[in-house]
């Protein structure tokens, strides 16, 4: 089982994928968290869905999970800074991982950062799968960029996106 384990991260560090900061507020707090694993589940039905996973032991899972609302936070190439301050490299914790940065309230209060995109959401499902949380949300307001180039993790570094 060590193995097949080993050979899945392996082979999943080839799998590129955008770097996004999860964020959230309320109730039970300001916080965030950076993720590779979120994508959309449909465009359709009562309103856009989206899925993100939070690893269990994450400081924001508490508070995503209790406030029921979150932001998906696509950053921009220029962004490495605040993906390693939310993935807990800069020693920065809780809120004081937002010290300056402009954010904007969207529809769930759930603080938008900078960037590529914003997606906020409101929590519709949580199933607990393995160490992680994944997360259902219904989207309630999107902010798009118009220009700047995604940030992608790969290859187990950042990685710069090249149009072809």
């Amino acid at each position: 089982m060590e193995q097949l384990r080993e050979d899945f991260v392996q082979a999943m560090s080839r799998a590129a994928a955008t770097v996004s900061v999860v964020t959230t507020d309320g109730p039970a707090g300001l916080a965030g968290v950076t993720v590779s694993a979120m994508t959309s589940v449909s465009a359709d039905g009562e309103a856009p869905t989206m899925l993100v996973c939070v690893n269990k032991d994450a400081s924001a899972a508490d508070p995503i999970l209790r406030n029921k609302c979150f932001v998906i936070n696509v950053l921009d190439a220029s962004q490495q800074a605040i993906a390693d301050t939310f993935a807990g490299r800069s020693g920065a914790q809780g809120a004081e991982r937002f010290d300056g940065l402009t954010t904007e309230r969207l529809h769930t209060g759930a603080p938008a950062l900078p960037g590529l995109a914003a997606f906020d959401c409101e929590i519709k499902a949580v199933d607990l799968i393995g160490t992680h949380h994944v997360i259902i949300g219904a989207v309630r307001a999107v902010r798009v960029a118009e220009t700047g180039t995604p940030l992608i993790y790969g290859m187990r570094s950042y990685l710069r996106a090249e149009k072809a």
